[in-house]
C-alpha cells in the first residue's frame, strides 16, 4: 500500500449519503456466478458448520448435505470468492456468514460499546473483529455502518488511534501495482480505499481498508487531511 504515486487523471468525488444495507446474503440459483459454481464439483459431505449454514442461507434445516443445500453454498462461496467452492460448510464459510450477522446485528448504533471515542469530534471508526467502519461525530453518527475488508494475517491492519495524512483521489500503489481509488493514507502504507471485489472476499487486504466504491466516496466527501480515525479489535481468523 506503500509507494504512493498520484495519477495525472482525476475525477470528481460524489457525494453518497446514508448507510449501505448490510450483508444480506443472496443465494444465487442463476446467472454467471451461479452457472461457475455449478461446473466446480459439489462437496457432497456433510460439513462441520452444516445446520448453521444451512440456517443463514434459508435452507431446511436438518444438518445432512444435499445437492440443494451444496448448490446454495457453492453460489454464496463463488459470490464471496471463498475457495475452494465445492459447497462444502466449513469453518471458513460459516465463519464469513458469522461475520455478516455480526454486522447485522449493529444495526444503526454500531458503537453501542463505546469503543471507538465519542471525544475527539468527527472520527472514522474502524472495528476489525466485525469488519466494520462508520464515521461518527462525538456520539452520533454521520454515516454507515458499513461492510468493510481489512489485512490478512500477514499483514495486519494495525489498531490504535491515527490521522489522516495524505489523500490521492485516483492513486496506483507501485507496491501492489493496483490502483487504490478514494486512497486515504492513514497509518504507513494503509488507506481507505474502495475495491471491486466482495467485502468478505479471504483472506483479506495487504493492510489497507477496502471499501465499495460508494462507500470510498463517501468517505472521501466527509473526511479530510487531519481526521481521526481509530481502528480495534481483531479480525476474525488472524
Amino acid at each position: 500500500m506503500a509507494g504512493i504515486r498520484v495519477r495525472a487523471k482525476r475525477r470528481a468525488a460524489v457525494v453518497f449519503g446514508g448507510a449501505l444495507a448490510l450483508a444480506v446474503p443472496v443465494v444465487l440459483t442463476g446467472g454467471g456466478t451461479a452457472q461457475a459454481a455449478a461446473t466446480a464439483s459439489c462437496n457432497v459431505t456433510t460439513g462441520p458448520y452444516q445446520r448453521q449454514v444451512e440456517q443463514f442461507l434459508g435452507r431446511p434445516v436438518d444438518g445432512v448435505q444435499s445437492a440443494a443445500d451444496c448448490t446454495a453454498i457453492q453460489s454464496f462461496q463463488a459470490t464471496h470468492g471463498i475457495t475452494p467452492t465445492m459447497g462444502y460448510a466449513g469453518p471458513l464459510t460459516w465463519q464469513t456468514m458469522n461475520t455478516m450477522l455480526a454486522q447485522r446485528a449493529a444495526g444503526k448504533n454500531p458503537n453501542a460499546a463505546g469503543t471507538c471515542p465519542t471525544n475527539l469530534g468527527r472520527i472514522a471508526c474502524v472495528d476489525l473483529t466485525r469488519q466494520l467502519s462508520w464515521i461518527q461525530d462525538g456520539a452520533t453518527l454521520k454515516y454507515g455502518p458499513v461492510a468493510v475488508r481489512t489485512g490478512k494475517a500477514e499483514t495486519p491492519t494495525r489498531t490504535g488511534l491515527k490521522k489522516i495524512y495524505y489523500r490521492s483521489i485516483d492513486h496506483w500503489s507501485t507496491i501492489y501495482n493496483v490502483s487504490m481509488p478514494y486512497a486515504q493514507f492513514f497509518d504507513g502504507g494503509i488507506a481507505f480505499h474502495s475495491v471491486t471485489k466482495s467485502m468478505w472476499n479471504p483472506p483479506g487486504s495487504g493492510g489497507c481498508v477496502n471499501m465499495t466504491t460508494a462507500d470510498a466516496k463517501a468517505y472521501w466527501n466527509m473526511l479530510g487531511n487531519g481526521e481521526d480515525v481509530f481502528v480495534y479489535g481483531r479480525k476474525p481468523g488472524t
